[in-house]
């Protein structure tokens, strides 16, 4: 096994665990979509899916059909029938697609809608279908990527789905664009719109099921004791209760969807005294390699390519099978003037060394000894973070995590 990743069972479930506790203190009845898409951030589909599902999760959301299949196969492989499995929401609006679609009546999901044409394809898909098919209508409130603005476009919407048996609008959903930073202005802006859209929504006597909005950030920010003393504070200026209140005077369940806390990993608040959720998640992923050759580098050698290090002493250096066409960022190579990144090896830190290259990466083993080939070494894990690579690659957790490309199944 040249290089792999091991995920913690116990971690995971733990996570989604104190995600729902304090969904529930601050709620009472918000439901975690549990976000298994880009294959559960880099942690494994195949792993992840069914530790989730027996853990508890209700929904799990995916990027689009051909993810919601490989979940629903996962999940019957391990054992659960699919009357049991968890609800599917594809996160994408992807249903004008070719094969989309149909794909998404077969397998039973929850497509997000943003258009006529997605809700024109899901009919005819539907038509023949024994019962309605749910669908998420999503909301543009001011973040201008996915979703239907409020006014003559959300407006010709509803007035098909309205007229439109076979589908049933199961939730009403929006995506808030600044949830990093602590009574941000952009997100009460967008809270405002959202209001605007369930207001035009129950107007026309649909009742959706569910209304979600937020990411791992948005539960992780809701610093109720802080918003007390806010300059904007109003009886619902807590993120989650105002959700709450939200959902029940639309006769709905309000439901916050999580990724990244999931796996024990969280951006940031600015601004922030108290997070929710930063203390109680744990990392879920490590990643492994092995030690594939071992040299003696004279001092003055250079290493790598176009000799950015230069040996300033002899060194002991571990050639590792990995690089960056496993996802091992090559902006974590390193100079004489700037350290880069660094693994694990019994223990102890083992600094990279030269440029980072496609399969292949050296390390200084200097100060390490005993170290023999085919030791294990941690790439990420034990003491080196998503966060650490992040900061070193100018990048953000979830883009690395997205990035590891393990050449063996998921352990």
């Amino acid at each position: 096994m040249k290089i792999w990743t091991e995920i913690s069972k116990e971690n995971l479930a733990a996570n989604l665990a104190a995600i729902q506790t304090v969904l529930a203190d601050a709620t009472g009845s918000a439901t975690l979509l549990a976000v298994v898409k880009a294959n559960a951030y880099g942690h494994g589909i195949e792993t992840c899916a069914p530790i989730l599902a027996a853990a508890g999760a209700q929904w799990l959301g995916v990027t689009d059909a051909t993810e919601g299949a490989r979940v629903r196969a996962v999940l019957r492989d391990s054992g659960l029938p699919d009357a049991t499995q968890p609800d599917i929401l594809v996160m994408s609006a992807t249903a004008a697609l070719p094969g989309e679609a149909e794909a998404i009546v077969r397998d039973r999901l929850t497509p997000v809608v943003s258009s006529l044409n997605q809700l024109t394809h899901l009919r005819e898909a539907a038509a023949a279908a024994t019962a309605p098919l749910p669908i998420h209508l999503e909301i543009d409130t001011g973040m201008s990527r996915q979703g239907v603005a409020v006014g003559p476009g959300l407006d010709s919407l509803l007035e098909l789905l309205a007229a439109t048996p076979q589908l049933h609008l199961s939730g009403l959903m929006t995506h808030f664009a600044d949830t990093e930073v602590a009574h941000s202005l952009q997100t009460l802006t967008q809270r405002a719109v959202f209001e605007q859209a369930v207001a035009a929504v129950t107007a026309r006597a649909l009742r959706p099921d569910w209304v979600h909005v937020g990411n791992s950030s948005y539960i992780d920010n809701d610093d109720r004791e802080s918003n007390e003393s806010s300059p904007s504070k109003n009886e619902n200026d807590g993120w989650l209760p105002w959700l709450a209140s939200l959902a029940h005077r639309a006769g709905a369940r309000p439901m916050v969807r999580s990724g990244l806390a999931l796996y024990g990993h969280l951006l940031p608040i600015e601004g922030l005294s108290r997070p929710a959720i930063q203390p109680l998640v744990r990392p879920v992923l490590t990643w492994k390699t092995r030690v594939l050759s071992i040299a003696e580098l004279p001092a003055c050698n250079l290493v790598g390519y176009n000799g950015t290090y230069r040996a300033t002493h002899p060194m002991r250096l571990a050639l590792l099978p990995a690089g960056y066409a496993d996802g091992l960022r090559r902006e974590l190579s390193s100079t004489n003037d700037h350290p880069g990144g660094w693994v694990i090896l019994h223990g102890r830190r083992a600094p990279i060394i030269g440029r980072i290259s496609m399969n292949l990466t050296s390390v200084d083993i200097s100060a390490i000894p005993n170290v023999s080939e085919g030791d294990e070494v941690t790439l990420l894990g034990e003491g080196i973070t998503a966060e650490d690579h992040a900061r070193l690659v100018h990048t953000i957790p979830y883009e690395i995590l997205c990035g590891i490309r393990a050449s063996c199944p998921t352990d």
